[in-house]
């Protein structure tokens, strides 16, 4: 039995899912050549035709602003293309797994790989094999994705709420609830961004970082090593 479909009204999913991220902040986010994020979110044309996004979202495809899911969503396809799967296959099982969750998102239950399948965890602990016709089977968890996100436990679908991107105990989250989704320092709200500004501002000095923001030294040091990686 299919589950239910992304339900639209759910207004923690319309947060979850609402355009937020220009082409350039996502890819600045993930690491993700920008050209591979514009190709694999929205899909591109060439001479005699047009390849479909890897991503199929709720928002036009010619959007070029992502959502937080897209993000997760992009981080699952670099992943599973590190592991040695086509394009063409991603695409394929993210439409075999909207066929069984309802859902076109990776951003959500267990994905595992053993760079040959593509295995999905369902609800009830069952694992499927996608583009082996249910066939079901076991693989190794991408911990790379997994030990830096947390689960919503609102709605039915389980998608994923928080992003750490240095890991959770890396003092950065990405939280789609807090400052409009930019990355921030964990239990305060303020953002990485103000934090480098400020300290560039300061000539690099973090004493005047950190009697501003009244913040503990180690998380400041965080978000410049945050940042300062992003603009490498």
């Amino acid at each position: 039995m299919v589950p239910k479909p992304d339900n639209p009204n759910n207004g923690l999913y319309k947060t979850l899912s609402a355009p937020a991220y220009s082409m350039a902040e996502t890819s600045r986010l993930t690491g993700i050549k920008k050209w591979s994020v514009s190709r694999w979110l929205r899909g591109y044309k060439y001479y005699g035709g047009k390849l479909d996004p890897v991503i199929r979202r709720e928002i036009s495809p010619e959007s070029t602003y992502a959502s937080f899911l897209d993000l997760i969503d992009l981080l699952f396809v670099r992943k599973f293309i590190e592991s040695g799967f086509s394009l063409q296959r991603i695409r394929k099982a993210l439409d075999e797994a909207r066929d069984y969750l309802g859902t076109r998102h990776f951003a959500r239950n267990k994905f595992f790989t053993n760079s040959r399948e593509i295995v999905l965890e369902l609800p009830e602990g069952d694992m499927v094999a996608l583009l082996k016709d249910g066939q079901r089977a076991m693989g190794e968890v991408i911990e790379s994705v997994f030990d830096k996100v947390d689960f919503e436990e609102v709605t039915e679908f389980g998608f994923v709420r928080r992003w750490y991107p240095k890991g959770k105990q890396g003092y950065i989250v990405i939280d789609p609830l807090i400052s409009f989704g930019r990355p921030t320092i964990i239990g305060s709200g303020i953002a990485t961004e103000n934090i480098i500004d400020l300290y560039l501002g300061e000539k690099e000095k973090i004493g005047p970082v950190e009697s501003w923001f009244q913040i503990p030294r180690h998380h400041i040091q965080a978000a410049i090593r945050f940042e300062t990686s992003l603009a490498a």
